[in-house]
């Protein structure tokens, strides 16, 4: 294996991405629903965003953090499912060194995002429930742009550090993941140095992170509750439910696969390899597929216009 060298250790030219080991023989129909998937992320995304930026009446908390979730859904999806696809249906199974790091930069920052931005829609779920009558003034368009920013800044300044740390490893001589992109935990396997910090900091980056939004997801989501079964008439409780179902379904679709990945690439060592990589393959993929999709039907709106 080709090796380059760098300021304090040894790196290869190039990783081997292996695809989906197991089903070699497959991988070609395999790709046809990934890449259907994909076609309708982007499609799903950019309607979206089209029509939230050129509605005014749309301008709104709600429909700006969904912008924004659109954003970070093409930037997601995109990061990875162009060189998937390349893998499973040209066997273009190299990728550079360098391409692999952003691509680690790229899943795990804007994964940090989105989790960020569902806990942003949670927090504007529950003042517009909660407090209805101080809605506009408590999340102005500034106040929904700071959160917006502060959301990204936290996901770019969180995986940062892991991804300088092992830059700055050596490598041994297996340079094959396999599996379809590169991710942290991925990489740091075929290190010949000592992990444990850059274990540990992934994991207290993952749980930091994952911890604090589903904590504020559910003490917003426990606050509503409480609102809304206060509500004097069926009718105005199933109101209130119904602008919170759409969120709870963007927010299943996001935490479960992306909880199951996590988990089995750490602790899931009986977990078949198979069985982990098409997750893992899916948990990019399906909530950017998903959120137009749940978010068009639900809201009508975005409905009235895509009709």
């Amino acid at each position: 294996m080709m090796l380059a060298s760098g300021n304090s250790s040894l790196h290869p030219v190039f990783f081997i991405l292996l695809g989906i080991p197991g089903l070699e023989n497959y991988q070609f129909w395999i790709a046809l629903p990934l890449c259907a998937m994909y076609v309708v992320a982007i499609v799903g995304n950019i309607i979206v965003l089209h029509i939230v930026r050129t509605d005014h009446t749309l301008h709104e908390p709600m429909y700006l953090f969904l912008a924004m979730l659109a954003i970070t859904d093409l930037a997601l999806s995109s990061s990875t499912q162009p060189k998937m696809l390349a893998i499973l249906w040209f066997h273009a199974h190299e990728i550079e060194y360098h391409a692999c790091l952003i691509q680690v930069f790229f899943i795990h920052a804007f994964s940090s995002v989105e989790s960020g931005l569902l806990m942003a829609m949670a927090l504007d779920r529950f003042v517009a429930i909660c407090f209805p009558l101080h809605h506009s003034t408590i999340l102005t368009p500034a106040v929904v742009g700071k959160l917006g920013a502060a959301v990204m800044m936290r996901g770019l300044l969180w995986v940062s550090p892991f991804c300088f740390m092992v830059s700055r490893m050596p490598f041994c001589p297996n340079h094959v993941i396999p599996q379809s992109y590169c991710e942290h935990m991925a990489v740091l396997k075929l290190v010949c140095a000592d992990t444990r910090v850059s274990r540990a900091y992934g994991l207290f980056a993952a749980f930091s992170v994952v911890g604090f939004d589903m904590i504020v997801i559910s003490i917003s989501y426990a606050m509503i509750l409480r609102t809304v079964l206060g509500l004097p008439s069926e009718e105005a409780r199933l109101k209130a439910f119904g602008t919170c179902a759409s969120h709870i379904c963007v927010i299943l679709a996001f935490y479960i696969p992306a909880l199951f990945t996590f988990l089995t690439h750490r602790f899931g060592h009986h977990v078949p390899r198979v069985v982990h990589i098409m997750f893992a393959n899916l948990y990019l993929l399906v909530p950017p597929m998903l959120n137009p999709i749940i978010y068009g039907v639900r809201t009508k709106q975005i409905r009235n216009r895509v009709i």
